[in-house]
């Protein structure tokens, strides 16, 4: 069977089209494993346990093998032959990732104990500057697991209602309490853990009372009101299971928040505007305003008081949400590492966007990750390869939006030392073998000149481990380019060694390589290292927004070594 490219009117190239095969290295292993080109149940038992790594697998395990493989047509009573062997290497019950949605990780700890899968101007379809404001975005990303959605609140332009709009730009609004409705009908969707509801408000102490009594009536019972007993510590996730949280500043240190982010750099003058808007909140009754706004905040957001020197404080008698830009984190993330992860041990660190993002691009979040920064936000509506590896990361756990810091980012070393994710010391821990193998789907998931006009595409992988900002432990590594395939034939093996690699996420880009113009997206994926199976796995790969491909898969191993 041969594949045409018309190159002119009276020009055709043909190229004989191959099929899938089983690489050199699969074959051999169906020949170990294997009497009389047929594997059967208990030699299919053996494999699974010996090269897959799955020790709990028993013949019942193989049996639901073999009945899945029936759908295929390569199956036999008598067991499978190479072609059925094949089938289940790339099948989608071979995956890197448990095939099971289920939570594992132990969800009784304090929040600050855990990322949480955070979204920045959760409500705007694209750019920061001009684009539109809907409820659409808020929903999309609740049902994707996300568990952070931010809230920006005006004064309408009548001030006397709120509304959700990015301030200062030409974004438009969206009503308050559609965006409410949103958050309620779709929050526990995908995941039961709670909802943290952030709001950057902008608003009069009348316009405070009015979003209290919003929110108290649309979230009923689901809202969750912090008592005494958790200043001095968050709550669990497993705890606060279908709760939605508000988490902003109290409108005193809102107060003084907008003082201090004003003009002036007297501090008397400072001081007394503070005095002076304080006063301001008494006079508008703060029985019924300030302290109604008050009591809906289970997350109390803090100042960034002292500046980068002083800002890592924090306090022994309360817990609090400190926010900082990207950049902020990066000034700190070189002097003050071990202050970040110490500060992050108890209180939550939320990492935003810099404003100069005008186009809604994202950043790395690895930075953050590796100093304990739960809250990394970002911008969901956007693409590319700081986003996937966000969507990555949030697939652990069962993609219940909570993944659990490691050991290392929450207790300290015998002699009290701080973990330093900087460090140039840190000894490894384990070494990752990646071997691609080959990859598939191409030719049904594309048309047949997407990447090239007159012939079949010229694919390469691209491996990249990426150890939350660990510089020790980033590679990145790439295979040859095989030429006019749509069944490439790699056989390439990497190794990574790892000093942290529970933090580490494995990526993985294919790109159909062009001489003379820029190399074609194929697809990628992010895989979060803590969880992925060892053994020989089908690899699916994902579109440049993240949806799944049908057919598209690439046939990998991988080995820790020592496991």
């Amino acid at each position: 069977m041969k594949e045409s490219f018309k190159v002119c009117f009276c020009c055709v190239r043909s190229f004989k089209v191959k099929s899938s095969e089983p690489p050199e290295e699969i074959k051999n292993l169906f020949h170990d494993y294997s009497q009389d080109d047929r594997m059967s149940a208990d030699e299919m038992l053996r494999f699974v346990i010996q090269v897959q790594g799955e020790t709990h697998a028993d013949i019942n395990y193989v049996k639901d093998i073999f009945h899945r493989l029936k759908h295929h047509g390569v199956f036999h009573p008598r067991g499978i032959h190479l072609e059925g062997f094949y089938r289940y290497l790339l099948s989608d019950f071979n995956s890197p990732l448990p095939v099971t949605s289920e939570v594992w990780q132990d969800m009784n700890q304090p929040l600050s104990h855990y990322f949480l899968y955070t979204g920045h101007n959760s409500y705007l379809t694209g750019n920061q500057l001009n684009s539109n404001s809907s409820i659409e975005p808020i929903v999309k990303a609740l049902r994707k697991g996300v568990r952070v959605i931010e809230l920006d609140l005006w004064p309408n332009s009548s001030g006397k209602e709120a509304e959700v709009r990015h301030g200062g730009t030409l974004t438009s609004c969206e009503d308050l309490q559609k965006c409410l409705n949103a958050v309620k009908e779709n929050a526990f969707q995908v995941s039961a853990y709670p909802v943290v509801l952030t709001l950057e408000d902008h608003l009069t102490p009348n316009l405070q009372k009015k979003v209290a009594k919003m929110v108290s009536k649309t979230f009923g019972g689901s809202l969750f009101q912090c008592t005494d007993e958790y200043t001095e510590c968050f709550p669990s996730p497993e705890s606060l299971k279908n709760k939605i949280l508000i988490s902003t500043k109290p409108p005193k240190e809102y107060l003084q928040t907008q003082v201090s982010q004003g003009s002036t750099t007297d501090e008397s003058i400072k001081a007394k505007k503070i005095a002076d808007a304080e006063e301001q909140v008494q006079e508008e009754d703060e029985e019924s305003v300030a302290i109604e706004y008050r009591d809906l905040i289970s997350i109390h957001a803090g100042n960034r008081k002292g500046g980068l020197k002083n800002c890592l404080n924090g306090d022994p008698n309360r817990v609090i949400r400190l926010s900082m830009s990207e950049q902020w984190l990066e000034t700190l993330a070189k002097t003050r590492g071990s202050d970040l992860v110490k500060f992050t041990q108890r209180n939550l660190l939320r990492i935003f966007p810099k404003t100069t993002r005008f186009d809604s691009s994202n950043y790395d979040p690895l930075v953050g990750w590796i100093h304990g920064a739960q809250m990394v936000a970002f911008n969901m509506q956007s693409h590319g390869r700081y986003l996937w590896m966000m969507q990555g990361m949030f697939k652990a756990n069962g993609g219940c939006g909570y993944v659990k810091k490691p050991d290392v980012l929450l207790s300290n070393g015998p002699g009290g030392e701080i973990f330093d994710p900087c460090s140039q010391k840190l000894p490894i821990k384990t070494t990752l073998k990646v071997k691609i193998y080959t990859g598939e789907g191409w030719n049904m998931d594309f048309p047949l000149d997407h990447f090239d006009r007159y012939s079949p595409p010229d694919f390469y992988a691209k491996a990249r481990v990426g150890i939350a900002g660990v510089p020790l432990d980033t590679a990145s590594y790439r295979t040859e380019i095989d030429t006019d395939e749509w069944f490439p034939i790699w056989d390439k093996e990497f190794e990574f060694p790892l000093r942290v690699p529970e933090l580490a996420i494995l990526c993985i880009t294919v790109k159909d390589y062009d001489s003379n113009t820029q190399n074609d997206f194929a697809g990628q994926t992010c895989l979060p290292l803590s969880e992925v199976r060892p053994g020989i796995r089908a690899v699916r790969l994902h579109d440049r927004a993240g949806e799944v491909y049908k057919h598209v898969r690439l046939l990998m191993r991988f080995v820790l070594e020592p496991r």
